[in-house]
């Protein structure tokens, strides 16, 4: 991985951001992935071959018994597709992680998945599942013909399992994304409305929505240009910056790691090739191993332009929205 260019670093705009203690390893497991959405800012599908080796997955669980995160924060892609992800599970929930799965229920009825939900639920695996909107209409749009049908199936399976149900201690929470160039609305009233939508037309049952906004980068910034709207939506992003979301945005706790061991402040940093701590001095990549050591507490976030989106209106994270 090559240095990262002068231009796509640091800009002055935005307000710097410093690292805390960390918590969540976050890992993609590869850009595979049985969907190719509209707004994904991977650019997963189905014809990506990037998949992290054994010997990454292996540095992972090292650098986390070494470093004792409290979570690790499994994406992809579809991270179920790589051959190692059921050992990474089991290790990581031996070691005593919380482990996330960000799954995009669809993945429940490919070939080889069958038992997936099983796995997690026995596993105690917390769910972090896909579905931007209640309306099979929007999600469709966003996902591909015949994905909301699919979507409920696979949460009707996780149900089975005990996902979402009151006292299972399985934890079972939904992604909102804007099918277009706004602002997620409230995370609070959504979630009810939500919550009364799949109840009474699925009998679907889970624990918390979280609402993200819509990267300007990657698929989505290319729909943006496609339609003349990349300049309005970053207005839109800037209008809208809160500062308060500076203190609580995801960056200060976690680390992302892309496929081959590469470490990032974020996962959107990871998918614009901006490595860790980057400034305009150095844009070095940094590989997980030389990391083992080092306590990355009170260093400095490689900030840009798209990190407006994780602090425009009620704020924007993995884990949904920064206000309460």
């Amino acid at each position: 991985m090559s240095a990262v260019p002068i231009s796509h670093i640091r800009r002055p705009d935005f307000p710097p951001v410093t690292r805390g203690k960390l918590l969540t390893l976050q890992v993609n497991l590869g850009y595979r992935c049985n969907q190719a959405c509209a707004h994904c800012h991977v650019e997963a599908g189905p014809s990506r071959t990037e998949e992290m080796s054994l010997a990454i997955v292996e540095l992972v669980l090292e650098y986390a018994r070494r470093h004792r995160p409290t979570t690790l924060d499994l994406t992809g892609g579809a991270p179920e597709l790589n051959p190692h992800f059921r050992f990474l599970v089991t290790s990581a929930r031996g070691a005593g992680l919380a482990v996330i799965d960000r799954c995009n229920l669809t993945i429940l009825e490919e070939p080889g998945q069958e038992d997936l939900a099983r796995f997690l639920a026995s596993n105690g695996v917390k769910v972090v599942a896909s579905l931007p909107c209640y309306s099979a209409v929007n999600v469709d749009a966003q996902r591909g013909k015949g994905v909301f049908a699919a979507s409920i199936r696979g949460l009707q399976r996780l149900n089975a399992e005990g996902y979402g149900m009151p006292e299972s201690g399985l934890e079972l929470n939904l992604v909102y994304n804007p099918v277009g160039a706004h602002l997620p609305p409230g995370q609070a009233g959504l979630e009810e409305t939500y919550r009364q939508q799949l109840r009474e037309a699925h009998g679907i049952h889970f624990n918390h929505l979280l609402t993200l906004t819509n990267m300007p980068i990657a698929r989505f910034r290319h729909q943006l240009e496609r339609e003349g709207k990349l300049a309005s939506y970053m207005q839109l992003l800037v209008e809208n910056f809160a500062e308060e979301n500076l203190a609580r945005v995801m960056c200060r706790n976690l680390i992302s790691l892309d496929w081959q061991g590469y470490v990032h402040d974020c996962d959107f940093n990871q998918m614009l090739g901006i490595p860790l701590g980057a400034t305009e001095k150095t844009g070095q990549a940094v590989h997980l191993r030389d990391l083992m050591e080092r306590d990355l507490s009170g260093t400095a976030v490689a900030v840009d332009s798209h990190c407006y989106g994780c602090t425009a209106g009620q704020g924007s994270s993995c884990g949904g929205a920064l206000q309460d």
